[in-house]
């Protein structure tokens, strides 16, 4: 059994890893999502926010900038924990971790701390990417670094469970692009859910990136289509499961000893 201090630099030790990883790659994990999102600020906030009227009292492109802040920020998260523990898995470095003495807890928390670096750097560098096409003031500065911090955590358990279950390459990338990428693009990033039918609204409710996008756009404009309380209700309660479910799968060995 390892003591307090042995997890803390064994936790410290993967995350050290996984930072490193990151900015050894910095054209792959930090600049090819801000030149992405520059085009969208280009493209959906210039070219076709001009021809949008206000949203809320607000111009189109300040009304898109927190979700186009929010939106690389929970791809990041996801992308970085699938990507890192799938390689784990495909060098079998992985298998050290497992018959070392660390918990499980301390490998998973690990690598969602490398997610989590992931996240806040892209966030800051859209934030500072958004402040050449728009004015940024912050209404709720706690409450917007709460839900960054929150929802990278959410989407870095959920990329764990992806690199869990992938089975080649291909696999780390079917996630992203067939369910996460829907699932924010109908997230209320570009428009307001009050628009749509009545139907379509309620189906809406159901999408937990539309509540991550609402908490931070309240943070940001002081405004959002749900209920904030809620919205922090959902994101905790789907962290509490995916860690549980993480945990479950890592010591069931499920995924890795298969």
């Amino acid at each position: 059994m390892m003591n307090a201090k042995e997890k803390f630099i064994a936790y410290n030790t993967i995350q050290i890893k996984e930072i490193t990883r990151i900015l050894r790659v910095w054209m792959q994990t930090l600049l090819s999502p801000a030149i992405t999102i520059t085009l969208y600020f280009i493209i959906f906030g210039k070219f076709i926010g001009s021809q949008i009227q206000h949203v809320d009292g607000f111009s189109y492109m300040q009304y898109i900038t927190p979700g186009l802040i929010i939106m690389p920020t929970i791809t990041a998260a996801f992308v970085n924990t699938v990507s890192s523990f799938f390689s784990a898995k495909f060098m079998k470095s992985i298998e050290e971790m497992l018959v070392s003495p660390m918990p499980n807890y301390v490998i998973l928390l690990g690598h969602v701390a490398g997610g989590v670096f992931r996240a806040i750097i892209i966030g800051g560098i859209v934030t500072i990417i958004a402040l050449f096409f728009t004015q940024i003031h912050v209404q709720h500065i706690f409450i917007a670094i709460i839900t960054v911090v929150l929802s990278s955590i959410l989407f870095s358990l959920a990329g764990f469970i992806n690199g869990i279950f992938a089975r080649n390459f291909d696999d780390i990338s079917f996630i992203p692009t067939f369910v996460l990428t829907p699932l924010t693009y109908l997230g209320g990033v570009f428009y307001s859910i009050k628009a749509l039918p009545k139907f379509w609204y309620h189906v809406s409710l159901f999408n937990p990136i539309l509540h991550i996008v609402n908490a931070f756009r309240f943070s940001i404009l002081g405004i959002s289509d749900v209920n904030i309380f809620i919205a922090f209700a959902i994101i905790i309660s789907f962290i509490i499961v995916l860690f549980a479910v993480n945990l479950y799968l890592l010591n069931k060995g499920i995924g890795i000893r298969d």
